[in-house]
């Protein structure tokens, strides 16, 4: 039986710096980036706000576009984040 996937993307503010990660648990992984317990790029640069993501029936798929995304350009990452969240508004409290 597969594990349901999620890509997300964080942001450190309205256009600022961006993060994209994959999980099978977006709650918990969210939290772990807004209360730093993540050593790393979110933490060093303060990036916590959920401004996108993605549901998968499998793992194995958030992370084949998890690695898609980030070899986009940033103009297109936030395109894709602004058709689905113009305000860029943190979606964390729609997912708790």
């Amino acid at each position: 039986m597969s594990k349901k996937g999620y890509l997300y993307i964080l942001a450190s503010g309205r256009n600022g710096t961006l993060y994209i990660g994959s999980t099978s648990n977006l709650v918990k992984r969210i939290e772990e980036h807004r209360q730093k317990l993540v050593d790393g790029f979110t933490k060093r640069y303060d990036i916590a706000k959920l401004v996108y993501f993605e549901i998968f029936e499998d793992i194995k798929d958030a992370i084949v576009r998890e690695r898609h995304l980030k070899k986009w350009e940033r103009k297109w990452k936030t395109k894709l984040i602004q058709s689905a969240n113009p305000y860029w508004r943190d979606l964390y409290e729609d997912i708790k």
